[in-house]
């Protein structure tokens, strides 16, 4: 009988420390089942998120760009609310001279005029240009211009000599408009088969009516100081919008150098213009109006900028933005030295 109880307590002393030796390995697994559970959420993974950006964005763009770049700015400071965009308006041409003669810390350029980029900029200041928009020429007018009942694309050019009336255009050596506005008298003398009739605009053209760009026209044209002003469709469109009182004549295909079907014929015109250097010349001649942009190489805040560049030529963004200010877009981008984008742009090198 004593023999058997032993039994019992050595088999029920056995078994106590067997569980105890179960429970003491059941811990490392609780253990290991805790270290796992705060995975990170896929939606936070770097790869996920924005960009870190921050500091100032350096904006110079032509000043009939200035209304939709104006609302791209809005857009890309909603999204990065880190980065201020810093604007600069202007005739493309000066503004390209401010970055050659003054080196001046601009990230991204956007010209009227793609060859401004071509000639001044390249290869010095800039290695690309993409070209992202077009326009055309027209004449601005409101209803208390001299004539403005009997202007027409016919018989504009008669108008604008008449004794009383006041036109006006941008300087052609500061604003891309302002020679396009000249390059179109040589194209309409031949397309109205009227010699003479360049000079004979450039005679009754008062210098006081030269402005260095061509938006400033607008505001002669509201105080009555102005009878027309030539400037770009999408700027007419674009204050049309916030003044009815505007109006303006559009000008036949074949001299108001919107279509790449005329570019032969607009070649046939021609102006000198101020070059690099000072006492220097370069020779434009009449060509379809393409805008296009570039980061120079004195940009700062280059990741930034080309933040901006991709939220720009992003057609959900800022090409709609574009569209919707009356600002007509390519049908297709196109790069210039696309080989030398930065890695991120490289998207556009089709």
């Amino acid at each position: 009988m004593k023999k058997n109880l032993f039994l019992v307590m050595l088999l029920v002393l056995a078994l106590s420390v067997f569980g105890c030796q179960a429970k003491q390995a059941e811990v490392p697994a609780q253990v290991e089942t805790q270290a796992e559970e705060p995975e990170v959420p896929a939606q936070e993974t770097e790869s996920d998120k924005p960009a870190e950006l921050s500091g100032e964005v350096v904006v110079y763009h032509a000043g009939s760009l200035s209304i939709p770049f104006e609302e791209v700015e809005k857009q890309f400071e909603a999204k990065y609310p880190g980065v201020d965009v810093v604007r600069t308006s202007g005739g493309s041409s000066e503004l390209a001279r401010k970055i050659i003669e003054f080196e001046d810390a601009v990230d991204v350029f956007a010209s009227a005029d793609y060859n401004v980029i071509n000639s001044l900029l390249i290869p010095n200041y800039a290695s690309w240009n993409a070209l992202f928009a077009k326009n055309s020429m027209v004449i601005m007018y409101s209803k208390d211009s001299n004539y403005a009942d009997e202007i027409t694309d016919e018989n504009w050019y008669e108008i604008i000599q008449r004794d009383g009336v006041n036109f006006g255009h941008s300087d052609p050596n500061l604003d891309p408009c302002g020679y396009r506005a000249v390059l179109m008298f040589q194209l309409a003398e031949k397309y109205y088969e009227v010699e003479g009739l360049n000079d004979a605009i450039l005679s009754v053209r008062q210098e006081k009516n030269i402005r260095p760009k061509s938006v400033e026209l607008i505001a002669l044209l509201e105080t009555g100081a102005l009878d027309y002003a030539f400037e770009y469709e999408s700027v007419a469109m674009q204050h049309m919008k916030m003044n009815p009182d505007l109006d303006y004549v559009e000008l036949p295909v074949e001299i108001n150098m919107s279509s790449i079907e005329f570019e032969d014929s607009y070649a046939q015109s021609s102006i000198d213009l101020n070059g690099k250097d000072p006492g220097s010349t370069i020779t434009r001649i009449g060509e379809p109006i393409v805008y296009s942009l570039t980061i120079p190489t004195t940009a700062k805040n280059v990741e930034a900028a080309e933040e901006f560049v991709k939220l720009l030529l992003d057609e959900e963004a800022g090409m709609k933005i574009l569209l919707e200010s009356g600002q007509p877009v390519v049908d297709e981008i196109t790069v210039l030295g696309g080989e030398t984008l930065p890695e991120s742009l490289q998207y556009l090198n089709k």
